[in-house]
């Protein structure tokens, strides 16, 4: 059985201030991938995750998430669709005044009628999925780097969405925290059929976890290579392509 297209960018342009960031963009992804979108700074990676999650709407072209366009969905329609996927911003983006337990029910608390108990357990579930079994109680500060991606992540995790974005998961980790980051990624692909959208620049994240690729070319707002990680790297003909792959500095002026 052929893989079910779950995401569906068309002709994405975005401009802001007469300035093109990005020009018919498009692509798909299928349900189940670990999707990768890369690229040098500055050449609308953000961009394109910010409006593929619905916070902007795009100039010209349409995101389509499991049918629905997010930037045209109303009311009942839209709701329905921001229950579908979960993100994680790479700060985190936790409230620092609550425990982990209580970041996680403000989801369940927004979009369901569940039981405090109720909520509480799968708050609790999600975090022991992450690794952070028995933290509940913990405060963002008293948090690793690496525990707050994850308890990020278990946030994003609480509505059993289908498609989980990530905003540079592995941003400011240490090399072992963030392979570890990586294989909870891969364990939570595998095991939950869940779809990820991931921005990152991280080259040993990229090839270690990436089912397909996507590079933005900042000079052109477009795509300029797609594929796996390692295939870019080894048989692109573009040079840009095959510094960014192969962590080659430029020698142009």
């Amino acid at each position: 059985m052929e893989p079910k297209e779950i995401i569906k960018v068309e002709n994405l342009t975005a401009v802001y201030d007469q300035t093109v960031v990005l020009e018919n963009v498009s692509f798909n992804v299928l349900k189940g991938q670990v999707f990768v979108i890369v690229g040098g700074s500055g050449c609308g990676k953000s961009t394109l995750l910010k409006h593929m999650i619905g916070l902007y709407k795009p100039s010209a072209g349409r995101v389509i998430i499991e049918g629905v366009d997010i930037a045209a969905a109303e009311g009942r329609d839209r709701r329905e669709l921001l229950r579908k996927f979960g993100v994680m911003y790479q700060s985190g983006a936790l409230f620092g005044s609550m425990s982990l337990r209580e970041n996680l029910r403000l989801v369940l608390e927004e979009f369901t009628l569940l039981p405090g108990e109720a909520m509480d357990f799968i708050a609790d579930t999600k975090l022991k999925m992450v690794g952070l079994e028995g933290c509940g109680d913990l405060s963002p500060s008293e948090l690793s780097g690496g525990m707050i991606k994850r308890a990020a992540i278990a946030r994003a995790m609480v509505l059993d969405s289908d498609i989980l974005f990530l905003d540079e998961p592995s941003a400011g980790l240490d090399p072992i925290t963030a392979a570890g980051l990586d294989q909870l990624i891969l364990h939570l692909a595998q095991t939950l059929n869940t779809t990820f959208v991931i921005v990152t620049h991280e080259l040993a994240s990229i090839f270690a976890i990436a089912d397909d690729v996507v590079m933005l070319d900042k000079s052109t707002g477009t795509i300029v290579a797609r594929g796996r990680p390692a295939e870019l790297r080894d048989s692109s003909d573009n040079r840009l392509v095959q510094r960014f792959f192969n962590r080659e500095c430029s020698t142009e002026a």
